[in-house]
């Protein structure tokens, strides 16, 4: 025999509401049980999941991924760096070159365990328990090649976290505080002045390209396109070869180039050219522009980004 619709309508309310009940009971013990201070959120992950995630993300170089991790003012800043600069500083959490594949496990106490595959080396990272102060939390980390059973290329490192928002953000890694604002200016100084070095070089290369061009070809080439790679098939006068892809298009190492024929004509030995070297993003990659005038002399000075001339000091 059938219930009656209204009964059946109060039991499911009943069970409903039981269910609800009990969820939240579980989750009032669970917050009764983390440290005084502690916000808890829906969000909020343990911290040493975040870790895990950090170094995963640090693993394969997602730039997207490891800046979920950042507070508000450190993600701002990690965004303003130049990609290499962001590439370089999730290296130093992984200690490898190459990005990798990372897969992880728990070791039989359930705390979290990365390892992190390259071509030419395996890293694993296991992570330890946390020391948990109110809205901080330190992890101790032990980074070694997986291959070393005897433990040589072990290392010690603790992680430190903070609570934002309901979300696990890095802190520290090691006894360095990551205030990534504060050392902007000193590894943009650091990029530049590496990236100004290699582009008084490419600025060279270029020429010496150039003047390869010319003795083959007995003329000068139209664009730097024609200095590049071919498509297919064997180098020509389109694509002769000379450059590598990136120079061919104008732009490398945090400069573009630029490449003018100067006079009527481009046929022959007396057909003259000037090339030209400034700051992808001026401040940032570069401050001096670079001017190769055509009778061969380098010059060099800072004019905001602009493209430099003839008139600019001698580069030294």
């Amino acid at each position: 025999m059938s219930s009656h619709p209204k009964n059946m309508l109060r039991r499911t309310l009943f069970l409903f509401c039981a269910a609800l009940f009990a969820a939240a009971s579980a989750l009032a013990q669970e917050s009764s049980s983390r440290a005084p201070g502690v916000i808890v959120s829906f969000a909020a992950t343990t911290p040493d999941l975040a870790l895990r995630d950090v170094l995963s993300a640090a693993c394969s170089q997602s730039q997207a991924d490891f800046a979920r991790f950042l507070t508000a003012r450190n993600k701002e800043a990690f965004t303003r760096m130049t990609p290499p600069a962001r590439v370089a500083f999730m290296k130093r959490f992984v200690l490898l070159n190459e990005p990798g594949k990372a897969t992880t496990s728990a070791n039989p106490a359930g705390r979290p365990i990365l390892r992190c595959q390259t071509p030419e080396v395996t890293t694993e990272m296991q992570i330890g328990g946390t020391d948990l102060r109110d809205n901080i939390a330190f992890l101790p980390m032990d980074l070694r090649d997986a291959n070393d059973a005897a433990g040589a290329t072990l290392r010690h490192v603790t992680m430190g976290f903070v609570l934002e928002k309901g979300e696990w953000k890095l802190l520290s890694l090691g006894l360095l505080l990551l205030d990534l604002p504060a050392l902007e200016a000193e590894w943009d100084a650091a990029e530049s002045e590496t990236n100004e070095k290699d582009a008084i070089q490419a600025v060279k290369a270029i020429a010496a390209a150039v003047e390869a061009y010319r003795k083959k070809y007995s003329r000068l080439p139209e664009s730097l396109a024609n200095l590049g790679p071919p498509a297919r098939g064997e180098a020509n006068g389109d694509a002769a070869g000379l450059l590598d892809a990136d120079f061919a298009a104008g732009v490398k190492d945090g400069y573009t180039f630029r490449y003018v024929i100067v006079g009527a004509s481009n046929l022959g030995a007396p057909a003259k050219y000037q090339l030209a070297a400034t700051p992808l993003h001026y401040g940032r990659t570069g401050q001096r522009s670079f001017f190769r005038d055509a009778d061969g002399s380098m010059h060099a000075a800072d004019h905001q980004g602009a493209v430099g001339n003839e008139s600019d000091p001698k580069a030294e």
